[in-house]
């Protein structure tokens, strides 16, 4: 595996997203025009979404869910592939993982980690992957990547060392929910 490559090919699929300067994070092209982040990212009416191009369209909120910590901006004008997605059947424990973020202002940086366990935290609890890779503020968002370059979560936050995602399935649950289609 060519982990550049693997990263490059993440970074054309990944956004970095600001909110009235106080939310900074990362989102995946879920769809045309459509981009996935964790809730908890937007943390204000205003929301700027920047392309690895470089380029940055102001995105408009379509929909939110704080407790599910999922939302979908659309961001017009960005033109950017979707991710290709993939569910987390397909993971083992010590199944090879890649995150895709900005943490702490650093764009597009990569980490790279082993899936610790899939499933719940605890017993009737909401489902996670969970990784030891290292995720810091700004990589939330961002996307949870297999061997292949195929999303398999999206980064919420790090417990007890731990990196949690939000599997895809459920993200596609949330789109659907929202009236959009996805990878």
């Amino acid at each position: 595996m060519d982990l550049a490559a693997l990263a490059d090919q993440l970074r054309r699929v990944t956004v970095a997203i600001t909110s009235d300067g106080r939310g900074a994070g990362a989102g995946v092209v879920w769809a045309p025009e459509l981009i996935v982040t964790n809730a908890h990212v937007l943390r204000g009416p205003r929301v700027w979404v920047r392309g690895a191009d470089g380029r940055r369209v102001d995105g408009r909120v379509v929909a939110g869910d704080r407790a599910a910590d999922l939302a979908l901006v659309r961001a017009p004008g960005l033109d950017l592939p979707a991710a290709t997605c993939t569910g987390d059947e397909s993971l083992a424990v010590g199944s090879l993982l890649v995150a895709l973020g900005h943490p702490l202002g650093v764009l597009g940086a990569v980490t790279r980690g082993i899936v610790h366990a899939v499933g719940a935290l605890r017993p009737g609890g909401r489902a996670w992957i969970q990784a030891d890779l290292k995720l810091a503020p700004g990589n939330s968002g961002g996307p949870l990547a297999d061997a292949h370059g195929r999303v398999v979560g999206v980064n919420a936050m790090i417990v007890d060392g731990l990196a949690l995602a939000i599997p895809v399935r459920e993200v596609r649950q949330f789109a659907q929910s929202a009236g959009v289609a996805g990878p």
